[in-house]
């Protein structure tokens, strides 16, 4: 019985690995192409998927957007440049606000304070 689920444990990180290969993204791949790695993970199985986690995968960038691009991180700007969003707000700028920082509904107020509806 321990070896079934041994058995199991290995084909789930096996399939996780796989899986993950061929869904990053070839431009993030590390030090061999994504036809390379995917090869690897196959033919080499499990340790064909724990070298795909120790030096293939995408390190993780944590970047975060402010309302004029990125902000921080070493992968931020190249991230950026791909296109890519990191949270709620987009490179272009279009960031939440408030109402007291849109200037079309402050004027909209005022016009109806003054009762120029």
């Amino acid at each position: 019985m321990p070896s079934v689920i041994i058995g199991l444990a290995l084909l789930a990180f096996w399939l996780y690995c796989l899986f993950d290969v061929i869904t990053t993204p070839e431009e993030d791949m590390r030090n061999l192409p994504k036809f390379m790695w995917v090869l690897i993970v196959v033919f080499l199985a499990d340790l064909g998927a724990l070298t795909w986690l120790l030096v293939g995968r995408p390190r993780v960038v944590h970047s975060v957007y402010g309302p004029n691009g990125p902000v921080g991180g070493p992968g931020a700007q190249a991230e950026a440049q791909s296109g890519g969003r990191g949270g709620a707000w987009s490179r272009r700028g279009d960031a939440p606000r408030g109402p007291d920082d849109d200037p079309d509904f402050l004027h909209s107020l005022e016009r109806r304070l003054r009762g120029d509806d």
